[in-house]
């Protein structure tokens, strides 16, 4: 009976390392997210953000939605584009996508 309380409290002394192991396991994941996934898209976006503030009449442009067009205005945060001869349309800045160059 002295051996088995011996085994189970060696058997506890043993899982904590392995916790910390688990620990580290954990938080060298999130590292790896982090440097794969979150942080090229966060460069990404900012990026974008830098076009979209670079935007002037006359660019050609792609909207979010897949439209082609030409800025003709920028007010605030609405931009105005001509996608044939006789059509205009306003889309938020937040709807440009790239800059075509």
């Amino acid at each position: 009976m002295l051996g088995t309380a011996y085994a189970q409290g060696a058997g506890a002394a043993g899982g904590g390392a392995n916790n910390w192991f688990s620990l580290a396991l954990i938080g060298s994941m999130f590292v790896i997210f982090y440097f794969l996934l979150i942080r090229p898209q966060q460069k990404k976006e900012k990026q974008r953000l830098a076009m979209i503030n670079s935007l002037k009449v006359g660019d050609k442009i792609l909207t979010a939605s897949g439209i082609y067009g030409v800025v003709t205005a920028i007010k605030d945060d609405i931009i105005t584009v001509k996608i044939s001869s006789n059509t205009n349309v306003e889309f938020s800045k937040n709807a440009m996508q790239a800059k075509i160059s």
